[in-house]
């Protein structure tokens, strides 16, 4: 039996409404062969973590531009544990100082990709870290 395609969803949470980045990490996720879902723009971290769980999803993609990352990328792990769902993996991407990444990987995201990181590094880092669920 094959193992069962990826699914990671990409989530814009917040009030960032730039989301070019995001529609190219979601077409990079495509054409590696994830199965991909894009929540688009303005999302709650609630309603990230319901997609997520609705969608049965692997892993979580988010992409944040406006400074909020500390407090929205950590509210998404917090939901995910509190719905039981916190082995979804759960990576962020953009305008991230390094001086914050410490503290959101202690807060549960697995990894954060800065400007800068090619699309061929982030798959890879998916395929090595992320696994199908169940």
């Amino acid at each position: 039996m094959t193992e069962r395609t990826l699914r990671i969803l990409v989530g814009k949470p917040g009030l960032d409404g730039h989301d070019r980045g995001a529609k190219i990490i979601a077409r990079a996720f495509r054409d590696a062969g994830f199965e991909v879902v894009y929540t688009g723009l303005h999302q709650t971290p609630e309603q990230i973590v319901s997609a997520a769980i609705q969608e049965d999803v692997d892993a979580v993609g988010l992409s944040i531009l406006s400074g909020a990352h500390n407090s929205l990328l950590p509210r998404v792990c917090e939901l995910l544990r509190e719905k039981s769902a916190d082995d979804i993996v759960v990576f962020g991407g953009g305008v991230i100082p390094e001086d914050d990444i410490p503290g959101l990987k202690a807060a549960g995201i697995k990894e954060v990709f800065t400007p800068g990181t090619s699309t061929e590094h982030i798959v890879g880092w998916i395929r090595e870290h992320v696994t199908p669920r169940g």
